[in-house]
């Protein structure tokens, strides 16, 4: 089976919202992934763009609750690093055969990116049913994805990129949509100052939205 849908919809269905996370201090990891599973957001993409980034998914994959996914995912050795360091679930930016073909020997499910219907019936072609729209806002934002509602119903999608706590509002009332990607519950700023209790805050914000 090329993606575990079953496994991939009982992760995505848990919380409104998965954190994009682009961290790289491995000392706060720990902190800011209890931060956010405290808030109700349980699912941490931890992207690959940090010379950390397998070390900061190691440390969240041991708090409680924790559903850490690695993000990012552009190569095989991309997701065999992934699978190594504990993650449940894989993000990629985009979907090319290769990398498709490539996760079909992996053991853990990736959500693959697509910005178009014909990037997403390809996916679908190979067994792709769960798909990340990205980039979402840049893409044209809800309304091209309520377009895809009808002619691909049988795919379902999670936005990602540009978007903030009222836009997420927005997409969650789409019948596709299982849930929102967003940066805005982990803000830089707020992770630099070690100001965990109002990422929790922030998180509690996001978990409450309803699609």
């Amino acid at each position: 089976m090329a993606q575990d849908a079953g496994k991939l919809r009982s992760i995505l269905s848990t919380a409104p919202v998965v954190p994009v996370i682009i961290h790289d201090d491995v000392s706060t990891a720990r902190a800011l992934a209890e931060a956010l599973v405290a808030g109700g957001l349980t699912n941490l993409e931890v992207t690959l763009r940090t010379p950390n980034a397998l070390k900061v998914m190691a440390e969240m994959a041991k708090v409680t609750g924790a559903v850490v996914g690695s993000g990012t995912v552009r190569r095989k050795k991309d997701m065999k690093a992934s699978r190594d360091a504990g993650c449940q679930f894989m993000v990629s930016p985009g979907a090319p055969v290769a990398l498709l073909e490539a996760a079909e020997d992996i053991s853990i499910p990736l959500l693959p990116g697509v910005a178009s219907p014909t990037e997403a019936m390809a996916a679908a072609l190979m067994g792709y049913s769960y798909l990340k729209f990205f980039p979402a806002e840049a893409m044209g934002g809800a309304p091209v994805l309520k377009s895809f509602a009808s002619p691909l119903a049988d795919l379902t999608f999670c936005p990602t990129g540009g978007i903030d706590l009222e836009k997420a509002k927005t997409y969650l009332k789409l019948p596709n949509v299982i849930c929102v990607g967003g940066s805005w519950v982990v803000p830089a700023d707020k992770i630099e100052a070690g100001d965990f209790d109002a990422i929790t805050a922030l998180a509690r914000e996001a978990a409450g939205l309803k699609g």
